[in-house]
């Protein structure tokens, strides 16, 4: 019997979390990417993460305007259940992910550059 694949690319999770991202974060990502919709329960149930880490994660996501929301009314009394989307394509996403990697890599080089001249006055 062969194992069951995973509903995320663990290789992908480990490069988004290679490239700044925290873990649980990058599962959720690597979950949404390639998804019409999902709700809530659906990344609990299929990525391992608790209901809170699932929170964080898209709140952190919907922040960086990665991913959108959407209420979905439940018939009769009880809170709205959530539906989340990439709210664009996950190669846009990955594009502001080395953007961001690339601003940090040159701001390392000029903390770098700036400490090697101030070491010179002494």
């Amino acid at each position: 019997m062969t194992p069951e694949k995973a509903p995320y690319d663990e290789k992908f999770v480990d490069l988004l979390v290679k490239n700044g991202l925290k873990p649980k974060i990058a599962r959720t990502l690597a979950y949404l990417t390639g998804k019409e919709e999902v709700k809530s329960i659906e990344i609990e149930r299929d990525t391992g993460l608790r209901q809170p880490e699932v929170s964080i994660a898209i709140q952190f996501l919907r922040k960086k305007g990665w991913v959108k929301k959407r209420d979905i009314k439940k018939q009769g009394k009880g809170r709205p259940v959530h539906a989340y989307r990439l709210a664009y394509p996950i190669t846009k996403i990955v594009d502001e992910i080395g953007d961001d990697r690339k601003k940090l890599i040159n701001q390392y080089e000029k903390d770098l550059k700036d400490l090697t001249e101030h070491s010179k006055k002494f």
